[in-house]
């Protein structure tokens, strides 16, 4: 799985005309149509902030909530679409490959940036949302596009590690299903950290390894309120950085040895 490879001419055109096709078919048919992709999150956001920031008051101490809780949904609403869409890629493009000899990554690959797109148009939105509520824009925002990388990374190798293991055991959909659900909860996204630290300063710093936790929080420091934010650099110290930063670097060789080991077997198994 060289770069060589990855961007040689024949995969950057195939790779591109899965993306537009993926994008094509997910609103093929919808009134909506592309404004879905913004309107899921902006849904699910309501729905959150009317729930635990109006009614139960949590986040109440918290400069620009709404958009800190916006911010959130939007990056963990990437991480599981990006997910479950590569966890499905090989199966449900099982007739392709059969009938076609290409590197099976790039369906995988084609997913995943097919989420990328939505979450550049949901980061829109969010912007937007920083601008209405007056939150300060300093040049830290600029460091936003590090984050993104590190998710989409992270992402990407979580995705290629269940879609290889979706060909093989198809149980793999409902597990992960209900693992997102429970690491949905379990990663400060409806709720501050600055509760959990209240409570508990070694439960706080727990959740705070969670690459998907590190990467909200950093991403709430840069953008909506540093000031407030609990990151793993200003509660445990920049060193600590290494503990999520190698969680995603061994997902990732380990997500690219399996897929690669197995992926020479997909024709037959799907």
């Amino acid at each position: 799985m060289s770069l060589q490879n990855i961007f040689s001419k024949r995969n950057r055109i195939l790779l591109r005309e899965l993306v537009v096709t993926d994008f094509k078919l997910r609103y093929q048919g919808s009134v909506l149509g592309y404004f879905w992709s913004i309107l899921k999150p902006l849904v699910m956001f309501s729905v959150l902030y009317v729930v635990f920031a109006v009614i139960l008051q949590i986040g109440r101490g918290i400069e620009h909530f709404p958009v800190y809780l916006l911010l959130g949904v939007v990056l963990w609403s990437f991480f599981a679409e990006a997910t479950n869409q590569g966890r499905a890629a090989i199966v449900s493009r099982g007739s392709l490959i059969r009938k076609i000899n290409f590197p099976k990554y790039i369906i995988v690959i084609s997913g995943t940036i097919s989420a990328l797109i939505n979450l550049f148009i949901s980061l829109g939105v969010v912007f937007i949302f920083v601008l209405v509520n007056d939150v300060p824009i300093t040049s830290a925002v600029l460091l936003l596009p590090l984050l993104i990388i590190e998710l989409y990374i992270f992402a990407l190798a979580v995705a290629f590690f269940l879609s290889a293991a979706n060909v093989k055991f198809r149980d793999v959909g409902h597990l992960w299903d209900i693992f997102l659900q429970a690491a949905f909860y379990a990663t400060p996204i409806i709720y501050p950290l600055n509760l959990v630290l209240e409570r508990s300063e070694t439960v706080a710093n727990i959740l705070l390894m969670n690459p998907m936790a590190q990467i909200i929080q950093d991403a709430r420091y840069l953008v909506v309120n540093p000031d407030q934010t609990l990151t793993v650099s200003n509660t445990l110290g920049v060193q600590f950085m290494i503990i999520p930063l190698g969680i995603i670097v061994v997902m990732a060789l380990f997500a690219t040895y399996y897929f690669k080991s197995k992926s020479k077997y997909f024709a037959e198994d799907i």
